[in-house]
């Protein structure tokens, strides 16, 4: 794709709240097919869209840019013929040092950056503590403030009425709602409207109820009425925000924030799922790790398939295949 092409996919892509990675070649040392500046986009699943270097680079590109959506952090991947076999990690730098396993001698350095889409902080209420919690999570980086208040308080920015909310996050998706946090501060006056669907489906990374320790057990006494799970009760945090002595709107809002950076810090990674690994085999020739859902290079061997990086792994193989005893995948 064209400069223009690219940035307006990244722009559809952020348009939708879909996770990407953009992987950019910033060095090179021939003999590879790619040139600085050539781009590609890596999706949540792991297709890419655009060129940056021939099959082997490609395929190490994509593992990498899956494994940087996890954790959210940039990294710069050299790839490198005669680096040691166990060189595949990332430092404390941010560089990750992939061997290069196929016949190239070449060498490319490639820039790989996540794009998560933002957390929301949904924040229900018309109370002073809301709105000073508006105000200051708007200064926190990758957070979307959405207001949940009642029919006739909206006059907020980004607010939605309280009637609409379990639609709105039935419009979620099951990432959106495991990255969601959200803080119940109407003090009273809808805690339990706003508590039940949250408490719904899958679980936010935080929920806080802004609330005296008597109130919020009759408030969660309420629910459990209801047939909210006792189990699902306990993820409610109350007191909501870390213990800093706040009395004042603004110094409330300043603990409840602490905690939920906290909170999502302690979980922000994001294990690999048995399904993704469940895709990765190994090139029997070189030894590199194939994506099987995008593998060209593909022969059925007694019956099996075995999966190579290039062409000319696989024309190896096929040259002398008893000499590999790399295990073969169904």
């Amino acid at each position: 794709m064209n400069g223009a092409e690219f940035f307006e996919r990244v722009a559809e892509l952020e348009r939708a709240r879909e996770t990407f990675a953009v992987a950019t070649v910033v060095a090179r040392r021939a003999p590879v097919s790619s040139h600085v500046g050539d781009r590609a986009i890596v999706l949540g699943d792991g297709r890419m869209q655009g060129f940056i270097g021939g099959s082997c680079s490609r395929d190490i590109v994509r593992r990498q840019a899956v494994s940087a959506m996890r954790t959210g952090d940039p990294r710069l991947v050299q790839i490198r013929p005669g680096a040691p076999p166990d060189a595949d990690e990332s430092s404390d730098r941010g560089t990750v040092v992939v061997p290069m396993s196929c016949t190239s001698e070449g060498a490319v350095d490639v820039l790989v950056e996540p794009y998560l889409p933002a957390r929301t902080l949904l924040i229900v209420g018309f109370t002073p503590v809301a709105d000073a919690l508006a105000r200051l999570g708007g200064l926190l980086d990758g957070y979307r403030i959405v207001h949940v208040v009642a029919a006739n308080e909206v006059t907020v920015e980004n607010a939605i009425a309280l009637e609409a909310f379990p639609e709105f996050l039935a419009e979620l998706d099951a990432g959106e709602r495991c990255a969601l946090v959200a803080v119940v501060a109407s003090q009273g006056h809808y805690d339990e409207a706003a508590l039940e669907p949250l408490l719904e489906g899958e679980l936010p990374a935080y929920v806080g109820l802004l609330a005296s320790r008597r109130r919020a057990a009759g408030v969660l006494d309420v629910l459990a009425q209801r047939g909210v799970g006792r189990e699902r009760l306990a993820r409610v945090r109350n007191p909501a925000g870390l213990d800093i002595g706040a009395r004042r709107p603004g110094d409330v809002a300043v603990s409840i924030l602490a905690e939920i950076v906290a909170t999502v810090a302690a979980t922000e990674t994001r294990p690999a799922r048995a399904e993704e690994l469940a895709e990765v085999t190994m090139d029997p020739v070189c030894g590199m790790d194939v994506d099987r859902r995008f593998a060209s290079h593909v022969m059925t061997t007694e019956g099996r398939l075995t999966y190579f990086c290039s062409a000319g792994c696989r024309a190896t193989y096929a040259a002398d295949p008893d000499r590999y005893r790399q295990p073969v995948h169904a």
